[in-house]
This record gives structure tokens, C-alpha cells and sequence, in this order.
């Protein structure tokens, strides 16, 4: 496929490389030459120097016969100039932008072929919300995701020292559920290292364990698993951008919710759009600041500033200062690796979750969702089967007798609004939705193979 990139920052650059690697013929177009030279130097790519809502750009960049362009630039506005150039121009047959502002993001009837013509718009800090909203609405939960249009969830948890998951074999599994609820272990890891999840598995101490069920079963599981942590009430969000107003508008109707910022028109903003949340005008890295809103009563801390120096700051702080559990958003890589998981309980990459929501589309028919995970070394993917046993390699068969690339694991399965957990004698249906793990990424182009239809199949 050949792909466009508008834009070289850390989406654009993230996006560029996990598509080269999937064999795709990719041009990142950015005005920034230093960016350019280094991305060509690293990957198996091409680059054009220039403004990307340029006619002339796009022409360079090969833009008369791509089959995609998406448009990452840090300007929602000249992302969708970009897409108007190449629909109007080019007739480029898929065309996916990056709308951060909220003003325009909440208007989708905008982004319709005969006004703004966006087959597919990306709003990261929706995105992003809804990511933590679900880690705080989850005890225990160091990531949720969705699946199905949300029918399904696969919640990342820690096992803890003596727990009921701690030494538990996995044949074993539904004893630690509740009654009438079905679950299983999607995938484990251990020591970053990947274990394959296996009947005769023991969960141990320490382990990261994907653990899929239905949305409306989830709540109950964590629940029992975490009879002794309290549900999250007392909350303070250091950082008033779209993220942190967002967040705090979501949480405040059900939570205590305190919010810092230091800008001062946007302070006064937040306290006029916000109804029951407190807003405090001062500097979220100030210990004065935090002793005074009784930083050491809160159930969570998050740092959602643009700083990320701020944000790990204010996160340290916070945990010295008390606070049970902080988060923190990290954009660069280089910063997330540094983390460690004692002082700072969750870690949230922006690009991470900007990328799943961008591979999903860019990946083609068969792939419906896609969350990036583990730093982008691994990835949960919905991917929904089409036709027949006569025209397919997997409608027809057992889960048993599927001949799964290396890595990739079924979890679960949505059939007809129903969540199914995948045994072995499971048969597999057209139109059924498989939520899959894929811990080797090097076989995702097999396993787009694998769920290709022949062209019989109408």
C-alpha cells in the first residue's frame, strides 16, 4: 500500500515506522529537515521537505496515485486542507486526519465528503480520556481497553504478592471469578518477556495479566479481586489543557475532583465551564501547593500537563507527599523508559494510544481495532472474519485447527452483541468479531493473510 505521512512529530514518526516494517511503500512529508534526515537514515522510507497542504508538496510526495494519506501535523487546520487537496486533486481514496481541537471534533457532521472530506478523524485527547477515565472507574487497572463498540473489555492488572491471582494455574482460572462470569488470560508477561498462556500456567507475583470479558463483567471481577482497595474518590488533576478539563468534567458529577493550573485565563475558564470540581490557579510541581489541597488524602494524582518534565515532577512529588496512586502522560520514549513502576503507578503514551486508533484504519477492512501495547511491542487487535469455509482459512474451523502465526493468541469472541470466551471447539462464523493478542509483531502482515477472503466470496 502507499501511504502518506503529513507530519513527522512522535505520531507521525511512530505511524511511519510500524508501517514501513509492514511492507507498506511510505513518504513522510514535514518542513522540519533535521526530522526528515533522521527518520530516512532509520527506516525504509521516503521523505519530502515542505507544507503539507501544498499541491505541489503532495504531488512530490507521490500523492497522484497513494492510496492514503494521513494527516498527523501539529495544525487541525492544515491537516484538513491536506485532505481537501488530496480528495479534490487527487482523488485519494482514504484520507485520515488528526482533529485535536475539541470545537471541531465534537462537530462530526463536518468531516463528510461534500464539506470537509475526512474518511476517518483522530482526536487523541478523546482518546486519552477515555484511557484513564478507565483505569480510575477499574481498581487494580493499569489499562483498559475497549473492543465491539465496547461490548468487551481487555483490563491489564498486576498480580499481587499473595493475591487471589498469585500462584493460580490458568486451567484453574474460573475459580477466582465470580459466579456466572467468564473471563480468561488474553496474555501474561514476565520480566518483559512474553508467556504463553497455557492450561498448565501458574500465574506468579509481578506478572502483567490481559484479562478479557464482557464490559458489563468487568466491574464485578476487579471487585472481587480487589476486595481491600476502595473505589477512587478523592482525585486531583495537575494540568487544565483539553485533557485534564475533559477528565475532570467526566469525573466530577461521581468524584471529588480538584484540578491545577497555572495559567491564569485558563484557570478561570475551567472554574466557568465546570460545575462541581474545584480549581485551584498555582503550579502543580509547588510541594507547598500539593500539601495545601491535602495531596496525601487523594485516592489518585494524575499529571496531564504538556511538560513532561513537569508531569514526572509533579508525579514524584505527589507520591513522596502521600498520594496512593499518581499517573503521569509521557511523550517521549525516552522518558517512559526511565519510569520506574514503584514511584509512579501508570504511565500513559499519547502516541501509543493515537497509533492503535490510526492502525485500525490504516491496516484495511479486516482489522476493527487496535490497541498498542507494552511501548508498542504488542498489540490487541479486533479483527472481524468474513466468508464462507469455501473462501476463507478460518470461517469453519475449531480455534484448535486456526494456523496462527507465531505470538498471535484468540481471547475472545463477539458474536451477535454476545461476548464468547474462545475454547478450543469453538467454530468460527462470518461476521464474528475475534479479539486477538499479538506479542511478535514481526507476524502481523501473516496474519492479514491469514483473514484475507477469496475474491469468490460475495
Amino acid at each position: 500500500m502507499k501511504i502518506i505521512i503529513l507530519g513527522a512529530g512522535q505520531v507521525g514518526s511512530s505511524i511511519a515506522a510500524h508501517l514501513s516494517r509492514e511492507n507498506n511503500d511510505v513518504t513522510v512529508v514535514d518542513t522540519n529537515m533535521e526530522k526528515l534526515n533522521e527518520m530516512q537514515n532509520q527506516l525504509d522510507i521516503r521523505t519530502v521537505h515542505g507544507y503539507a497542504s501544498h499541491p505541489s508538496v503532495l504531488i512530490r510526495a507521490g500523492a497522484n496515485d497513494a492510496d492514503m494519506v494521513v494527516a498527523l501535523t501539529n495544525s487541525d487546520e492544515v491537516n484538513m486542507v491536506a485532505c481537501q487537496v488530496c480528495y479534490s486533486l487527487f482523488h485519494t481514496p482514504t484520507k485520515i486526519a488528526r482533529i485535536r481541537e475539541a470545537e471541531y471534533a465534537t462537530h462530526p457532521e463536518m468531516f463528510e465528503h461534500e464539506h470537509v472530506p475526512i474518511d476517518f478523524h483522530i482526536s487523541p485527547e478523546q482518546m486519552v480520556t477515555r484511557h484513564i477515565y478507565g483505569m480510575i472507574e477499574y481498581a487494580g487497572a493499569k489499562q483498559v481497553m475497549d473492543f465491539a463498540g465496547g461490548k468487551a473489555q481487555l483490563v491489564t492488572i498486576e498480580v499481587k504478592a499473595k493475591g487471589p491471582l498469585d500462584g493460580q494455574q490458568l486451567r484453574e482460572f474460573h475459580h477466582v471469578l465470580p459466579e456466572n462470569v467468564g473471563a480468561r488470560v488474553a496474555a501474561i508477561f514476565r520480566d518483559d518477556k512474553s508467556v504463553f498462556p497455557e492450561g498448565e500456567t501458574v500465574l506468579k507475583a509481578g506478572d502483567l495479566v490481559f484479562v478479557l470479558a464482557a464490559k458489563k463483567h468487568i466491574k464485578k471481577i476487579m471487585e472481587s479481586w480487589y476486595q481491600g482497595e476502595k473505589p477512587a474518590h478523592k482525585i486531583i488533576i495537575a494540568g487544565g489543557g483539553n485533557i485534564g478539563f475533559n477528565l475532570a468534567r467526566a469525573l466530577e458529577r461521581d468524584h471529588s475532583v480538584k484540578i491545577i493550573e497555572y495559567n491564569k485565563e485558563r484557570s478561570r475558564f475551567i472554574a466557568e465551564e465546570l460545575n462541581k470540581a474545584l480549581v485551584i490557579r498555582g503550579d502543580c510541581t509547588s510541594e507547598e501547593i500539593l500539601q495545601e489541597e491535602n495531596i496525601n488524602q487523594a485516592d489518585i494524582f494524575c499529571a496531564l500537563t504538556n511538560d513532561d518534565q513537569a508531569n514526572l515532577l509533579a508525579a514524584l512529588l505527589a507520591k513522596k507527599l502521600g498520594a496512593k496512586k499518581v499517573m503521569t502522560l509521557i511523550n517521549r520514549q525516552s522518558y517512559a523508559q526511565l519510569i520506574d513502576k514503584e514511584t509512579i503507578d501508570i504511565a500513559v503514551s499519547p502516541q501509543h494510544i493515537t497509533m492503535g486508533g490510526i492502525l485500525a484504519h490504516v491496516r484495511g477492512d479486516y482489522t476493527a481495532r487496535v490497541h498498542s501495547l507494552r511501548q508498542g511491542a504488542a498489540e490487541a487487535i479486533e479483527v472481524e472474519v468474513k466468508g464462507d469455509p469455501a473462501s476463507s482459512k478460518v470461517v469453519g474451523k475449531l480455534v484448535q485447527n486456526i494456523n496462527l502465526p507465531l505470538g498471535c493468541t484468540i481471547g475472545g469472541i463477539v458474536r451477535n452483541n454476545k461476548v464468547i470466551m474462545a475454547h478450543r471447539n469453538l467454530v468460527i462464523e462470518h461476521l464474528d468479531h475475534l479479539i486477538m493478542f499479538v506479542t511478535d509483531k514481526r507476524n502481523i502482515n501473516d496474519l492479514k493473510r491469514l483473514f484475507e477472503v477469496d475474491a469468490s466470496f460475495l
